[in-house]
C-alpha cells in the first residue's frame, strides 16, 4: 500500500512540476522554475520508492498515463484549453488503460505438472 501512496505522490509532483513549467516561461521566472524543479525531484524520488514493490511496467504506465491525463484535465479546467472529442477520447483511453493494468488476473496461472 505504501508503494501506491508513493506513486500517487509522484504523480501529483509531476503534475505540479509540469504546471509550473507553464508559468516558468523557459526558466526565466525564478519562483515557478524553482518550484517545478523541486516538484520533479519529489516526483522522481517518490517514483523510485514506488518501484521497489510495483513492477516497472505497471508503475511507469500508471505514472505517465495518470500524469498525462490529469495534467490535460488541469489544462482544460484551470487554463481554459479547448476540449475536442479526440482529446476526450484520449483521456478516457488513458484512464481505461490504467484501470486495466491494475486489474487482478481473472484466470489463475496454470499449475505446472511434475
Amino acid at each position: 500500500m505504501r508503494s501506491y501512496l508513493a506513486l500517487v505522490v509522484s504523480i501529483f509532483g509531476e503534475i505540479f512540476g509540469t504546471a509550473m513549467m507553464k508559468y516558468a516561461q523557459g526558466f526565466t521566472v525564478l519562483v515557478p522554475s524553482v518550484l517545478g524543479i523541486v516538484a520533479y525531484f519529489i516526483s522522481l524520488y517518490s517514483l523510485s520508492l514506488a518501484l521497489e514493490k510495483i513492477a516497472l511496467s505497471t508503475g511507469y504506465a500508471i505514472w505517465s498515463g495518470g500524469g498525462t491525463a490529469l495534467t490535460a484535465i488541469i489544462g482544460v479546467v484551470f487554463l481554459h484549453e479547448s476540449v475536442t472529442l479526440i482529446k476526450l477520447a484520449g483521456f478516457l483511453l488513458v484512464i481505461a488503460g490504467v484501470v486495466v493494468l491494475n486489474l487482478r488476473p481473472l484466470v489463475k496461472k496454470p499449475v505446472k505438472s511434475s
